[in-house]
């Protein structure tokens, strides 16, 4: 499977969107995930990973 987006300029930098077929495995109703991105160097490709954000408790944000 190849999937092609687009690279957009918005202001000083630039952004893709993520394609749907990427994100059905994910459970985005109920949980948050962040992207990473990750580059090998010996190979030279870009690779991706999601990330489930766990949320802080109220009483851990007030300890930081």
């Amino acid at each position: 499977m190849e999937l092609k987006r687009k690279i957009y300029k918005r202001g000083s930098s630039y952004e893709t969107t993520i394609p749907q077929p990427l994100l059905f495995k994910l459970d985005i109703d109920k949980k948050k995930y962040q992207i990473i991105f990750k580059f090998d160097n010996q190979a030279d490709k870009w690779y991706i990973e999601f990330e489930n954000i766990k949320k802080v408790k109220k009483e851990d944000e007030k300890k930081r």
